[in-house]
């Protein structure tokens, strides 16, 4: 009798003998598991908690001196230490762990619920009554570190669970798996349950001795790289309280009343802390740039960063600089990143091979997208399919963990894009990849085209025969897509200069001018006109260099506020529309240099620049042209202070607009409706009518909010701020500075900066 426990066991089946009772008599009158009672008296458990003691008591029909005596013993063994009964196979290498702190704090969060005073092994039915045992499914793509993770955790969390840990390997990348009958029966024997009652019990006994062993225990149990749902499912513990922390690639859809856990990439600090464990702080510190070149180049992914830090640990020799520009070339990323036995790629090739041909298909052909990430119409393109058909392809490679969802968006890990490359062209072969690329661009720009024309006076809606991919039936749907496809109909656009499809690039950019003004701050509009206005200049049409050379400037004056800069753009519009005897592009070129010399303060040369401008719009018949040189001849006198010239100005513009009617565009209406309305309002201030200023500048940001017009927004409130400041009214100025600040994306950040500059001189009481 050597142990508290052997000390209780022993009392029990002394008492139990002395009554005749066998082990299943015992259970049947106490309502513990025959198991539980049978571990308890070999010895190979802990002592019971009270209310299992009070049970097996009331079963054996103790008097009070008995009962005392079985409660003592119960006692004595708990205030002993115990080495708790476990098998753990924790294999070398994660000494090293780096990061997921917030994982691991959510894990000890569950465990503690899991083995807290609330769940402790009882009698059955008792232990069942909490809140049952606690299962985490832990998903991420191959090589993002589950498995060190569920490792880490079984270390961490061990004595929460002194009935057992195991840490079980279930092999589900392998190409027959272990079923879970055989892992039953490991784990059965682990915890010396004897031959001859898994015997008796029979295949289909074997359930239900795996449940009774989970029942009377607290044990942690890590099921390790699951293969999927029927595999798993059978060794989940439904009653007791135990924990269950299940590890696989595939997210497990199935699996239900289980809490859920989805790795992502190391953070880039966390990742260099990770390889500076590996090569050595003082080597990492001499060449931190280098190693954060590496970091990034493995893509924060763990078992990247780890065979990166395996082949600097080992090469002493080398320098970080030396892997990092190894790492740089994509098409021999994955050749470098190789240590022994270890392969990023052999990760991949895992996961790749137990997809269907269709998704197989779908993820070779996604490694064509240029930007970070593509819709379900871009997946249905790239397979041939309609829409459905796509998304359910889509759902398997996000199952599989080949693929991240964000909201209606898939995204592919930067290292799995390079392997699924190479199967592209290992598989389809360069030309076939090849055309996959330029089958991809083409359908970009084409969509991007009729997404652009939504905004363009003229042509509005899709044709009724349209039968594309995207919805396009609205302008919102058109602008969300075009913001959302911003990369990569952006990278479709240079391929197709570079390709010489020059037509092509002086379309596409044609049918973005009007939504330019949608999305000003984007910062790639100076780009798109340049390389359409090249495109036109090898073409040899000079009409449409002229037009893009105007928009160029537009969108340095506006966009990257940098007027100076664009005064030679449109002088040489100028020259171009001249040469092409284009007189609207002639007056456009002299408006813009008289916006860029407004913005310089140069208010003569701009009123210049306007003033003919006006002359040659009207000449031309140009509506649009004329109601904007008119609105930024007021905006000079503004300028100057010459406060009863400017209100006169703008009220005449406000009368050409309105009698123009149905001839301007809607959107440039509504925008240059508010900017005279600001106009008026800030004249009205210069003429010292506050009451009637604040009024009409308050209305301007209700109008600009209420049109979604972020941008515009945020520069009004500034000029409203601007108006209360001058009239005394501080207060409600920092309530409209205030509501700049924390405008939504998409605001002028140059009015964000303005809105604090002035906040910080009032508080500083300028």
């Amino acid at each position: 009798m050597n142990g508290g426990t052997q000390e209780f066991g022993t009392l029990l089946r002394r008492f139990r003998t002395d009554r005749l009772l066998t082990i299943q008599g015992l259970a049947q009158v106490s309502g513990v598991s025959v198991r539980g009672i049978g571990d308890l008296e070999r010895g190979r458990r802990a002592a019971p908690q009270r209310r299992t003691v009070a049970a097996l008591a009331a079963g054996l029909g103790l008097d009070a001196d008995e009962c005392d005596r079985l409660f003592a013993a119960a006692r004595e063994d708990r205030s002993r230490p115990s080495a708790p009964l476990s098998v753990r196979t924790f294999p070398r290498g994660i000494e090293d762990f780096v990061g997921r702190r917030y994982e691991l704090l959510t894990l000890a969060g569950l465990a503690a619920e899991a083995a807290g005073p609330g769940s402790p092994a009882g009698p059955a039915g008792a232990a069942g009554a909490g809140a049952g045992p606690t299962v985490v499914a832990v998903s991420a793509p191959p090589g993002m570190g589950k498995t060190a993770l569920a490792l880490r955790a079984a270390r961490v969390l061990a004595d929460r669970f002194p009935d057992g840990q195991m840490v079980l390997d279930l092999r589900g990348t392998d190409e027959d798996p272990p079923p879970a009958t055989e892992i039953m029966l490991h784990v059965l024997k682990a915890f010396h349950v004897a031959d001859t009652e898994i015997v008796e019990a029979g295949a289909t006994g074997q359930a239900g001795l795996y449940e009774k062993l989970l029942l009377d225990r607290r044990c942690l149990l890590i099921l390790d790289n699951a293969r999927d749902e029927a595999q798993v499912a059978p060794l989940l513990p439904r009653r007791g309280s135990s924990m269950c922390l299940v590890t696989s690639r595939k997210v497990l859809t199935a699996l239900e009343g289980v809490h859920r856990m989805s790795l992502r990439e190391l953070s880039p600090q966390e990742a260099i802390t990770f390889l500076g464990g590996m090569i050595g702080e003082e080597r990492a510190r001499r060449e931190a740039s280098a190693l954060s070149e590496v970091a990034s180049r493995c893509g924060y992914l763990p078992l990247a960063l780890r065979i990166a830090g395996s082949r600097l640990a080992t090469r002493t020799g080398w320098t970080v600089r030396r892997l990092a520009d190894r790492l740089a070339v994509d098409k021999r990323r994955l050749d470098v990143l190789v240590a022994g036995d270890r392969k990023v790629s052999t990760a991949f090739d895992l996961s790749y091979q137990q997809l269907t041909p269709d998704a197989a298909t779908l993820f070779r052909r996604l490694s064509a997208v240029p930007g970070p990430d593509a819709g379900a119409a871009c997946a249905a393109h790239l397979l041939g399919r309609d829409l459905p058909s796509a998304e359910d392809v889509l759902e398997e490679l996000v199952e599989a963990g080949l693929l991240d969802i964000i909201g209606d968006r898939f995204r592919m890990h930067d290292l799995l894009r390079l392997y699924a490359h190479s199967r592209l062209e290992a598989e389809e072969g360069e030309d076939g990849a090849e055309a996959v690329r330029t089958g991809l661009y083409r359908w970009l720009l084409d969509t991007t085209v009729v997404a652009g024309r939504w905004f363009e006076p003229g042509h509005g809606a899709p044709s009724p025969s349209y039968q594309g991919l995207v919805d396009l039936s609205s302008t919102a749907l058109s602008r969300q897509w075009l913001r959302s496809q911003g990369t990569n109909w952006l990278a479709a656009l240079r391929a197709a200069a570079d390709a010489g499809d020059h037509a092509v690039v002086v379309e596409v950019a044609e049918s973005l001018h009007w939504f330019s003004d949608q999305w000003i701050f984007w910062g790639h509009w100076p780009e798109v006109f340049r390389m359409a206005a090249d495109s036109a200049e090898t073409l040899g049409d000079d009409a449409a260099r002229a037009r893009h050379l105007n928009y160029c400037a537009w969108t340095l004056i506006v966009c990257e506020r940098r007027p100076a800069d664009s005064l030679p753009i449109s002088t040489e519009a100028h020259a171009v529309a001249t040469r092409a005897a284009d007189v609207a592009q002639q007056a456009w070129a002299h408006f813009y240099q008289g916006w860029a010399y407004r913005n310089l303060n140069q208010l003569v040369r701009g009123t210049e620049h306007f003033g003919r401008a006006a002359a040659l719009f009207a000449s031309a018949g140009d509506v649009h042209g004329s109601l904007q040189a008119r609105h930024g001849q007021s905006h000079i006198l503004l300028l100057r202070k010459d406060a009863a010239a400017a209100l006169t100005s703008f009220e005449e513009t406000l009368v050409f607009l309105e009698a123009a009617g149905a001839a301007v565009e809607p959107h440039i209406a509504a925008a240059t409706r508010i900017g005279i309305a600001s106009g008026v309002g800030r004249s009205l201030a210069l003429l010292g009518r506050w009451e009637e200023a604040i009024a009409r500048m308050r209305a301007v940001v209700r109008h600009c909010a209420e049109r979604g017009d972020t941008a515009a927004e945020s520069r009004h409130l500034v000029h409203l701020a601007e108006v209360l400041i001058a009239a005394g009214r501080g207060d409600e100025a920092r309530e409209a500075l205030h509501a700049c600040v924390t405008l939504a994306p998409g605001a002028d950040p140059q009015r964000i900066a303005d809105a604090r500059a002035l906040l910080l001189r009032l508080r500083e009481g300028q």
